[in-house]
């Protein structure tokens, strides 16, 4: 069968893999659509060879059915399901804690193991979320980066009322800013892109192009010179972690939620001087999954319009591109049937 599959730096590759078998706690996916995120981009750009192991099959955000179920498991044949990609040893001690999205021997699938970029993929039961009808592929393949988006908000410990600013105008800043708005937040995202800066504008929010304008004037014009209440990083760029401390105001918070390739240059005196918090944001919870299915069949959070194009497994090194370079992109889903 087809899988894709990263092969070396800035090199994917399509191959022919043997049918996976499901071990006795795993259930058998026909994947139907399975997105390109910014830490496939990481592991494409050579930025996580010291973990992964190649070839790798890639991939955890998707949706399937169900083909093959263990006998007496409460999933069966016909299910559509997503993916809950972090498995976790449940005996360190981030897991003793009940930290076990962030467990220190995580192995997260597509990365640390074979991911979904793959006709059939064997999953654990226990890290299935059924999906409910009513959302389509393309729809229900985005509700794993809505579940990281869930979960930011919530670390962030969103008020109504809150004036909030997003750095970084992708589906992870676009998804972030809709849940921050959901809970009541007033939301401006930075972005450098004009064409994620029109979906952004087209999903309702005001934006800010910082190499247009300068950001912090705009923020403090905003909010009458106080600074806003909060501020994600999700960008994982230099200037969005050199600006981040200009826009908060006094007790303000960062949220960070970008991965940093290298360390930025951040401004701790202003985290002195302001009594700035700083909450780090690290993928999900079970409850940021079921919250992310939840408000997406409610129609509560646009997730069809961020879908830009759905590409054949030849096509993928094209939406790897197209995230390496700042294409007319905000999310590629691959049909894994194709």
């Amino acid at each position: 069968m087809k899988a894709c599959v990263y092969a070396d730096l800035e090199k994917v590759e399509v191959v022919d893999i043997d049918l996976p078998s499901a071990g006795p706690d795993e259930v058998l996916i026909k994947v139907a659509r399975a997105g390109i995120c910014g830490t496939d981009l990481h592991i494409f750009m050579g930025h996580m060879d010291q973990r992964v192991t190649k070839p790798l099959v890639m991939g955890h955000e998707m949706c399937g059915e169900i083909v093959e179920a263990p006998d007496g498991a409460d999933y069966q044949v016909g299910e559509r399901v997503v993916v809950e990609p972090t498995v976790f040893c449940g005996m360190c001690a981030a897991c003793r804690r009940g930290n076990t999205h962030v467990c220190q021997n995580l192995n997260f699938l597509g990365i640390d193991s074979a991911g979904a970029f793959q006709e059939l993929w064997n999953a654990p039961v226990d890290r299935l979320h059924r999906i409910p009808r009513e959302l389509s592929d393309n729809a229900a393949a985005m509700i794993e980066p809505l579940a990281v988006a869930v979960h930011d908000v919530r670390r962030a410990q969103v008020e109504l009322g809150d004036q909030a600013v997003v750095i970084g105008g992708g589906p992870i800043g676009l998804l972030v800013a809709q849940a921050a708005r959901l809970d009541g937040a007033e939301v401006i995202i930075s972005e450098v892109n004009p064409y994620r800066l029109n979906v952004a504008e087209s999903c309702g929010f005001r934006t800010v192009d910082p190499t247009k304008d300068d950001l912090a004037e705009a923020v403090m014009s905003w909010t009458n010179g106080a600074g806003c209440d909060l501020v994600f990083e999700v960008s994982g760029s230099a200037p969005g972690a050199k600006v981040m401390t200009d826009l908060l105001r006094v007790r303000g918070k960062v949220a960070l939620v970008g991965v940093h390739a290298s360390p930025p240059e951040v401004d701790l005196h202003r985290f002195f001087w302001r009594e700035l918090e700083l909450v780090g944001c690290r993928v999900y919870e079970s409850v940021d999954f079921e919250r992310a299915i939840r408000i997406a069949a409610a129609g509560e959070v646009d997730l069809e319009s961020l879908v830009s194009k759905v590409v054949s497994y030849e096509e993928a090194y094209w939406g790897f591109e197209q995230m390496r370079d700042g294409g007319d992109i905000v999310k590629v889903l691959i049909d894994c049937q194709s």
